[in-house]
């Protein structure tokens, strides 16, 4: 590549030149000059910029053990911190330690050699240590560096991402206490390549090291780290001193600590501690939310055949977090929407949340992508990590819903512009890995490959990559080698197509039975853009529903169009093409309605039930279709019955039958989520209806906060005042999950007297639930109030939006805030072209308010020309003092955005 680049600039540099000279001169074989008109040289177009090749960090040195010491400044937000780094030569001698550290204040650097330090040269800029070793050192020759710093997290220059939005590495929340709503806490985020913002390192992920830290805190926090709590020692000064030990190397990015008031609720794993870390006021509630974990590592750890390598499992959950959730080896870190009552995990757990981070233990953190380009090797994982935990637990039905929820999250990605190679070297940032590709899709790449290879060959591969390179960072060909270690296949097909190339198949598929011949023909056209995408091979089975019998059939397509005849003595009532619904593609499938209906009533899956129903909800007038749906609203699983409920909506014609089998889920319904969208489809499709109030108020008494939720909005469509007051005896809970219906309804059927109810519930708002709250607050002020309430609102909103860490959050603030100014800029306009029309009729003697406009000719009514003159100019009084309070209003509003502006360039 360097020799490419090279003439590339050297081709550049003598053209330029050349082109300096308006007449120039060449010779030609026989050596006699040439005049030349450079103006008639046709000069070949500039060449595009190659794109930058991301390859993994060559590795000069490896980190072999890292020793912190750290002690903590709230006030200045500062780390004080001594770090004892062990390191060798990769391969080749080196006489230099390039270590990453930004934005620190570096005391000393030194060589520790027999007890003793000797200060090393060292130079420091753009964020990197070069240290000049005090001699050259071979590869089997380790040598320790330590390093006497103060870490300023706050005073580094920050990015972030979508899916992590800052890089900051260490965060200090609310340390001086000044927020009474939120716990002083301080916690780390290493990933991507953060950790060094807080200690020195080679922050990259094919390193590997051993850690030990000592923290010094007050000692009425917990602490918590990677690896063992060694001891806890109190110092004389208040402080306490915790010594944590991590024994086996992992990746830099995954080293980190959290400190806080924190209640630890114990739990265990055959011998080893599971514990999770919560607010104080949620330990009764932390084994609800965590209490499988242990189930969940003994699951994982016999299917994958190799055990939880770590010697504990601890889970935090934290506040103001810069992402999800952070796979920190042995201590995940969680962000604060984890945190939830018994009462709300009844409408939503986040159980896959924790069953990404557990499995990717295994995935990511045992066995580490080499490099940023490799990021589906954790994430992909993980992605499926969900998937297995959902099979085992809830069953295929719930996988297969998330797998399918996860697949559109893909599609969608792909179909707004963004088609990648999973494995991909080239990218702007390393933060845009971070996406659907890597996640979703991968996760269904995973699942394609276990279904084409089997389950006993699946896992087995996956043993044996594991066992193969723990501890050690990997690429994608190290997974396709133990793949084919395994079964003995060549599956570079399949890793090129799915890992290494961009696209999905997008495919037709129709049906046609010859009686005569006795063979039913399936013919199946990929129809992607062959210039963007390539062909793709596709082994898949068939199921052929005939004579009361299912025959499977297995296929390969490997063409653009391709027919497959089947023998069959009858006609199949249904032909099932991918019948494992495993391929991640797009398709158009030309069943009839009779066959829809029978793939709803016959085929077992999930997803064939789903595509049945989806089809059908767009022929419900036809024979069979609107009675498939309808009896799906009794169907096993949940979202089957909802997905039924919804594909009725807008079609029940006030069918009683309906009305009181919506009645009857309303009321029965196992599920909380399929309980709340009957009371949301009755209200929707049969209106005012008054035997449906019993129904409303009796879900006032349901569990779910969700339920309640619905049934106010019935209420509220049947009688506003009804409604609103059965909505006052929620008001003093503290549960988000009731207070956002509860702002809704304030939004949309309030008043001024409403908001202190928005005033005394904004406190409860944490970062990751206020854009609702929000987006609530600025429709109530915007719609529901007079402008002596809007003023106390706009500080509130002001407020919200500055502190605010999540940017959707923020976002949301803006666009609340937004919002109001439009509408006060809206009626500046219309109330000036008021008092415009009164100036030009008062002038004219016209009646503004006249539907013809006629004016009067002055003088013909004297005593009615003064009167008129005397109203408008009265009017235009009336609309003066309003537009001059609707300007003050908008400086109001553009004062509070612009103090927001403000901080947010400050931060």
């Amino acid at each position: 590549m360097k020799k490419v680049l090279l003439s590339l600039l050297v081709s550049s540099f003598l053209f330029t030149s050349c082109k300096e000279f308006k007449g120039s001169a060449k010779n030609n074989k026989d050596n006699k000059t040439v005049a030349v008109n450079l103006d008639t040289v046709k000069v070949k177009p500039k060449l595009p910029e190659p794109l930058v090749y991301r390859a993994a960090a060559t590795r000069y040195n490896d980190l072999v053990h890292t020793k912190l010491d750290v002690r903590f400044d709230y006030e200045k937000c500062y780390l004080f911190g001594k770090a004892t780094i062990t390191a060798h030569p990769h391969f080749y001698p080196q006489t230099t330690l390039i270590l990453d550290a930004r934005g620190m204040e570096l005391q000393e650097v030194s060589l520790i050699e027999a007890g003793s330090h000797k200060k090393l040269e060292y130079s420091y800029a753009n964020d990197v240590i070069t240290i000049q070793l005090d001699k050259e050192y071979k590869k089997d020759q380790n040598f320790t560096v330590f390093i006497e710093y103060v870490a300023k997290p706050n005073e580094v220059k920050t990015g972030g991402s979508s899916a992590i939005s800052s890089d900051k590495g260490l965060y200090f929340i609310n340390p001086l206490g000044k927020d009474k709503t939120k716990p002083i806490q301080i916690w780390t985020q290493g990933e991507t390549q953060s950790n060094s913002v807080w200690f020195p390192t080679i922050d990259r992920t094919d390193q590997r090291q051993t850690d030990e830290i000592f923290m010094t805190v007050p000692k009425k926090y917990v602490t918590l780290s990677n690896g063992d709590l060694i001891s806890s020692t109190e110092n004389a000064d208040g402080t306490r001193t915790d010594y944590w030990n991590m024994k086996l190397p992992h990746a830099p990015y995954l080293v980190m600590m959290a400190v806080g008031d924190f209640s630890i609720v114990k739990d265990k794993w055959r011998d080893r501690e599971v514990n999770y870390y919560v607010e104080p006021e949620f330990a009764k509630y932390a084994k609800s939310i965590f209490g499988n974990t242990p189930e969940m590592i003994e699951f994982f750890s016999k299917k994958l055949g190799v055990d939880y390598a770590w010697p504990k499992y601890s889970q935090i959950v934290v506040r103001d977090y810069v992402s999800g959730a952070m796979e920190n080896t042995s201590a995940t870190l969680h962000g604060e929407f984890l945190q939830q009552t018994d009462r709300e995990l009844l409408d939503h757990d986040n159980e896959v949340v924790v069953s990404h981070e557990l499995f990717h233990q295994w995935f990511g953190d045992l066995v580490t992508c080499e490099s940023w380009s490799n990021l589906p090797l954790n994430e992909s994982f993980a992605t499926y990590g969900e998937y297995l935990w959902e099979e085992y637990k809830r069953g295929r039905d719930a996988a297969d819903m998330h797998g399918y929820m996860n697949n559109s999250v893909y599609l969608r990605e792909s179909k707004n512009g963004k088609d990648v190679n999973l494995i991909r070297f080239q990218y702007d940032d390393k933060e845009d890995m971070f996406d659907a590709h890597s996640y979703q899709k991968g996760g269904a790449v995973l699942h394609m490959l276990r279904k084409y290879v089997g389950d006993d060959a699946f896992f087995a591969s996956l043993k044996y990559y594991l066992e193969t390179n723990k501890f050690t960072p990997v690429e994608i060909h190290q997974l396709r080698l133990a793949f084919e270690h395994v079964t003995g296949e060549d599956l570079n097909w399949f890793f090129n197509q799915w890992f290494l190339s961009p696209g999905h198949p997008d495919l037709s598929i129709k049906y046609a039975y010859d009686p005569a011949a006795k063979k039913e023909t399936v013919s199946i056209a990929q129809t992607q853009d062959f210039t963007r995408f390539s062909l793709f091979r596709i082994p898949m089975y068939v199921d052929i529903y005939a004579g009361g019998k299912i025959i499977r059939k297995n296929i390969n397509i490997t063409k653009a169009e391709e027919d497959f005849t089947f023998d069959s003595d009858v006609q199949p009532d249904l032909v099932n093409v991918d019948a494992e619904k495993m391929l991640l593609c797009t398709k158009k499938d030309n069943h009839s309605v009779d066959e829809w209906v029978y793939m709803y009533n016959h085929a077992p899956l999930y997803l064939d039930r789903l595509e049945a129903l989806q089809a059908l909800s767009k022929n419900s007038t036809v024979a069979g279709a609107k009675e498939t749906l309808q009896k799906a609203m009794d169907d096993k699983f949940w979202k089957l019955r909802e997905t039924a409920m919804r594909s009725l909506d807008g079609k029940m014609n006030n069918d009683p039958v309906l009305e009181q089998k919506l009645i009857a889920i309303a009321g029965n319904d196992e599920k909380a989520e399929v309980r709340a969208y009957a009371l949301e489809s009755l209200s929707r499709n049969f209106g005012k209806d008054e035997k449906l109030l019993p129904i409303y108020k009796n879900s006032m008494n349901d569990k779910s906060y969700a339920v309640i939720g619905e049934g106010l909005n019935g209420i509220l469509k049947q009688n506003p005042a009804m409604g609103l007051e059965a909505a006052k005896a929620f008001k003093d809970e503290t549960s988000t999950y009731i207070l956002s219906p509860l702002c809704s309804i304030y939004a949309n059927y309030g008043s001024d007297g409403d908001f202190a109810f928005f005033q005394h519930v904004a406190p409860l708002y944490r970062s990751w639930d206020q854009t609702a709250f929000l987006g609530s607050l600025g429709s109530f002020l915007k719609d529901r109030c007079k402008d002596e309430t809007v003023v106390q609102g706009i500080p509130l909103l002001v407020d919200m939006t500055r502190n605010a860490s999540n940017k959707y959050v923020k976002y949301y603030g803006f666009s609340a805030l937004n919002g109001l100014l439009n509408h006060y800029q809206d009626l500046q306009d219309k109330t000036q072209h008021k008092i415009d029309e009164l100036k030009a009729a008062t002038a004219s003697g016209t009646d503004p308010k006249s539907k013809d406009g006629a004016a009067r000719k002055k003088g013909e009514d004297a005593v009615a020309d003064d009167a008129m003159k005397s109203k408008n100019i009265n009017d235009q009084k009336m609309l003066e003092d309003k537009l001059s309070s609707y300007k003050e209003m908008t400086r109001l509003i553009n004062d509070g955005i612009a103090t927001v502006k403000k901080h947010d360039d400050s931060e």
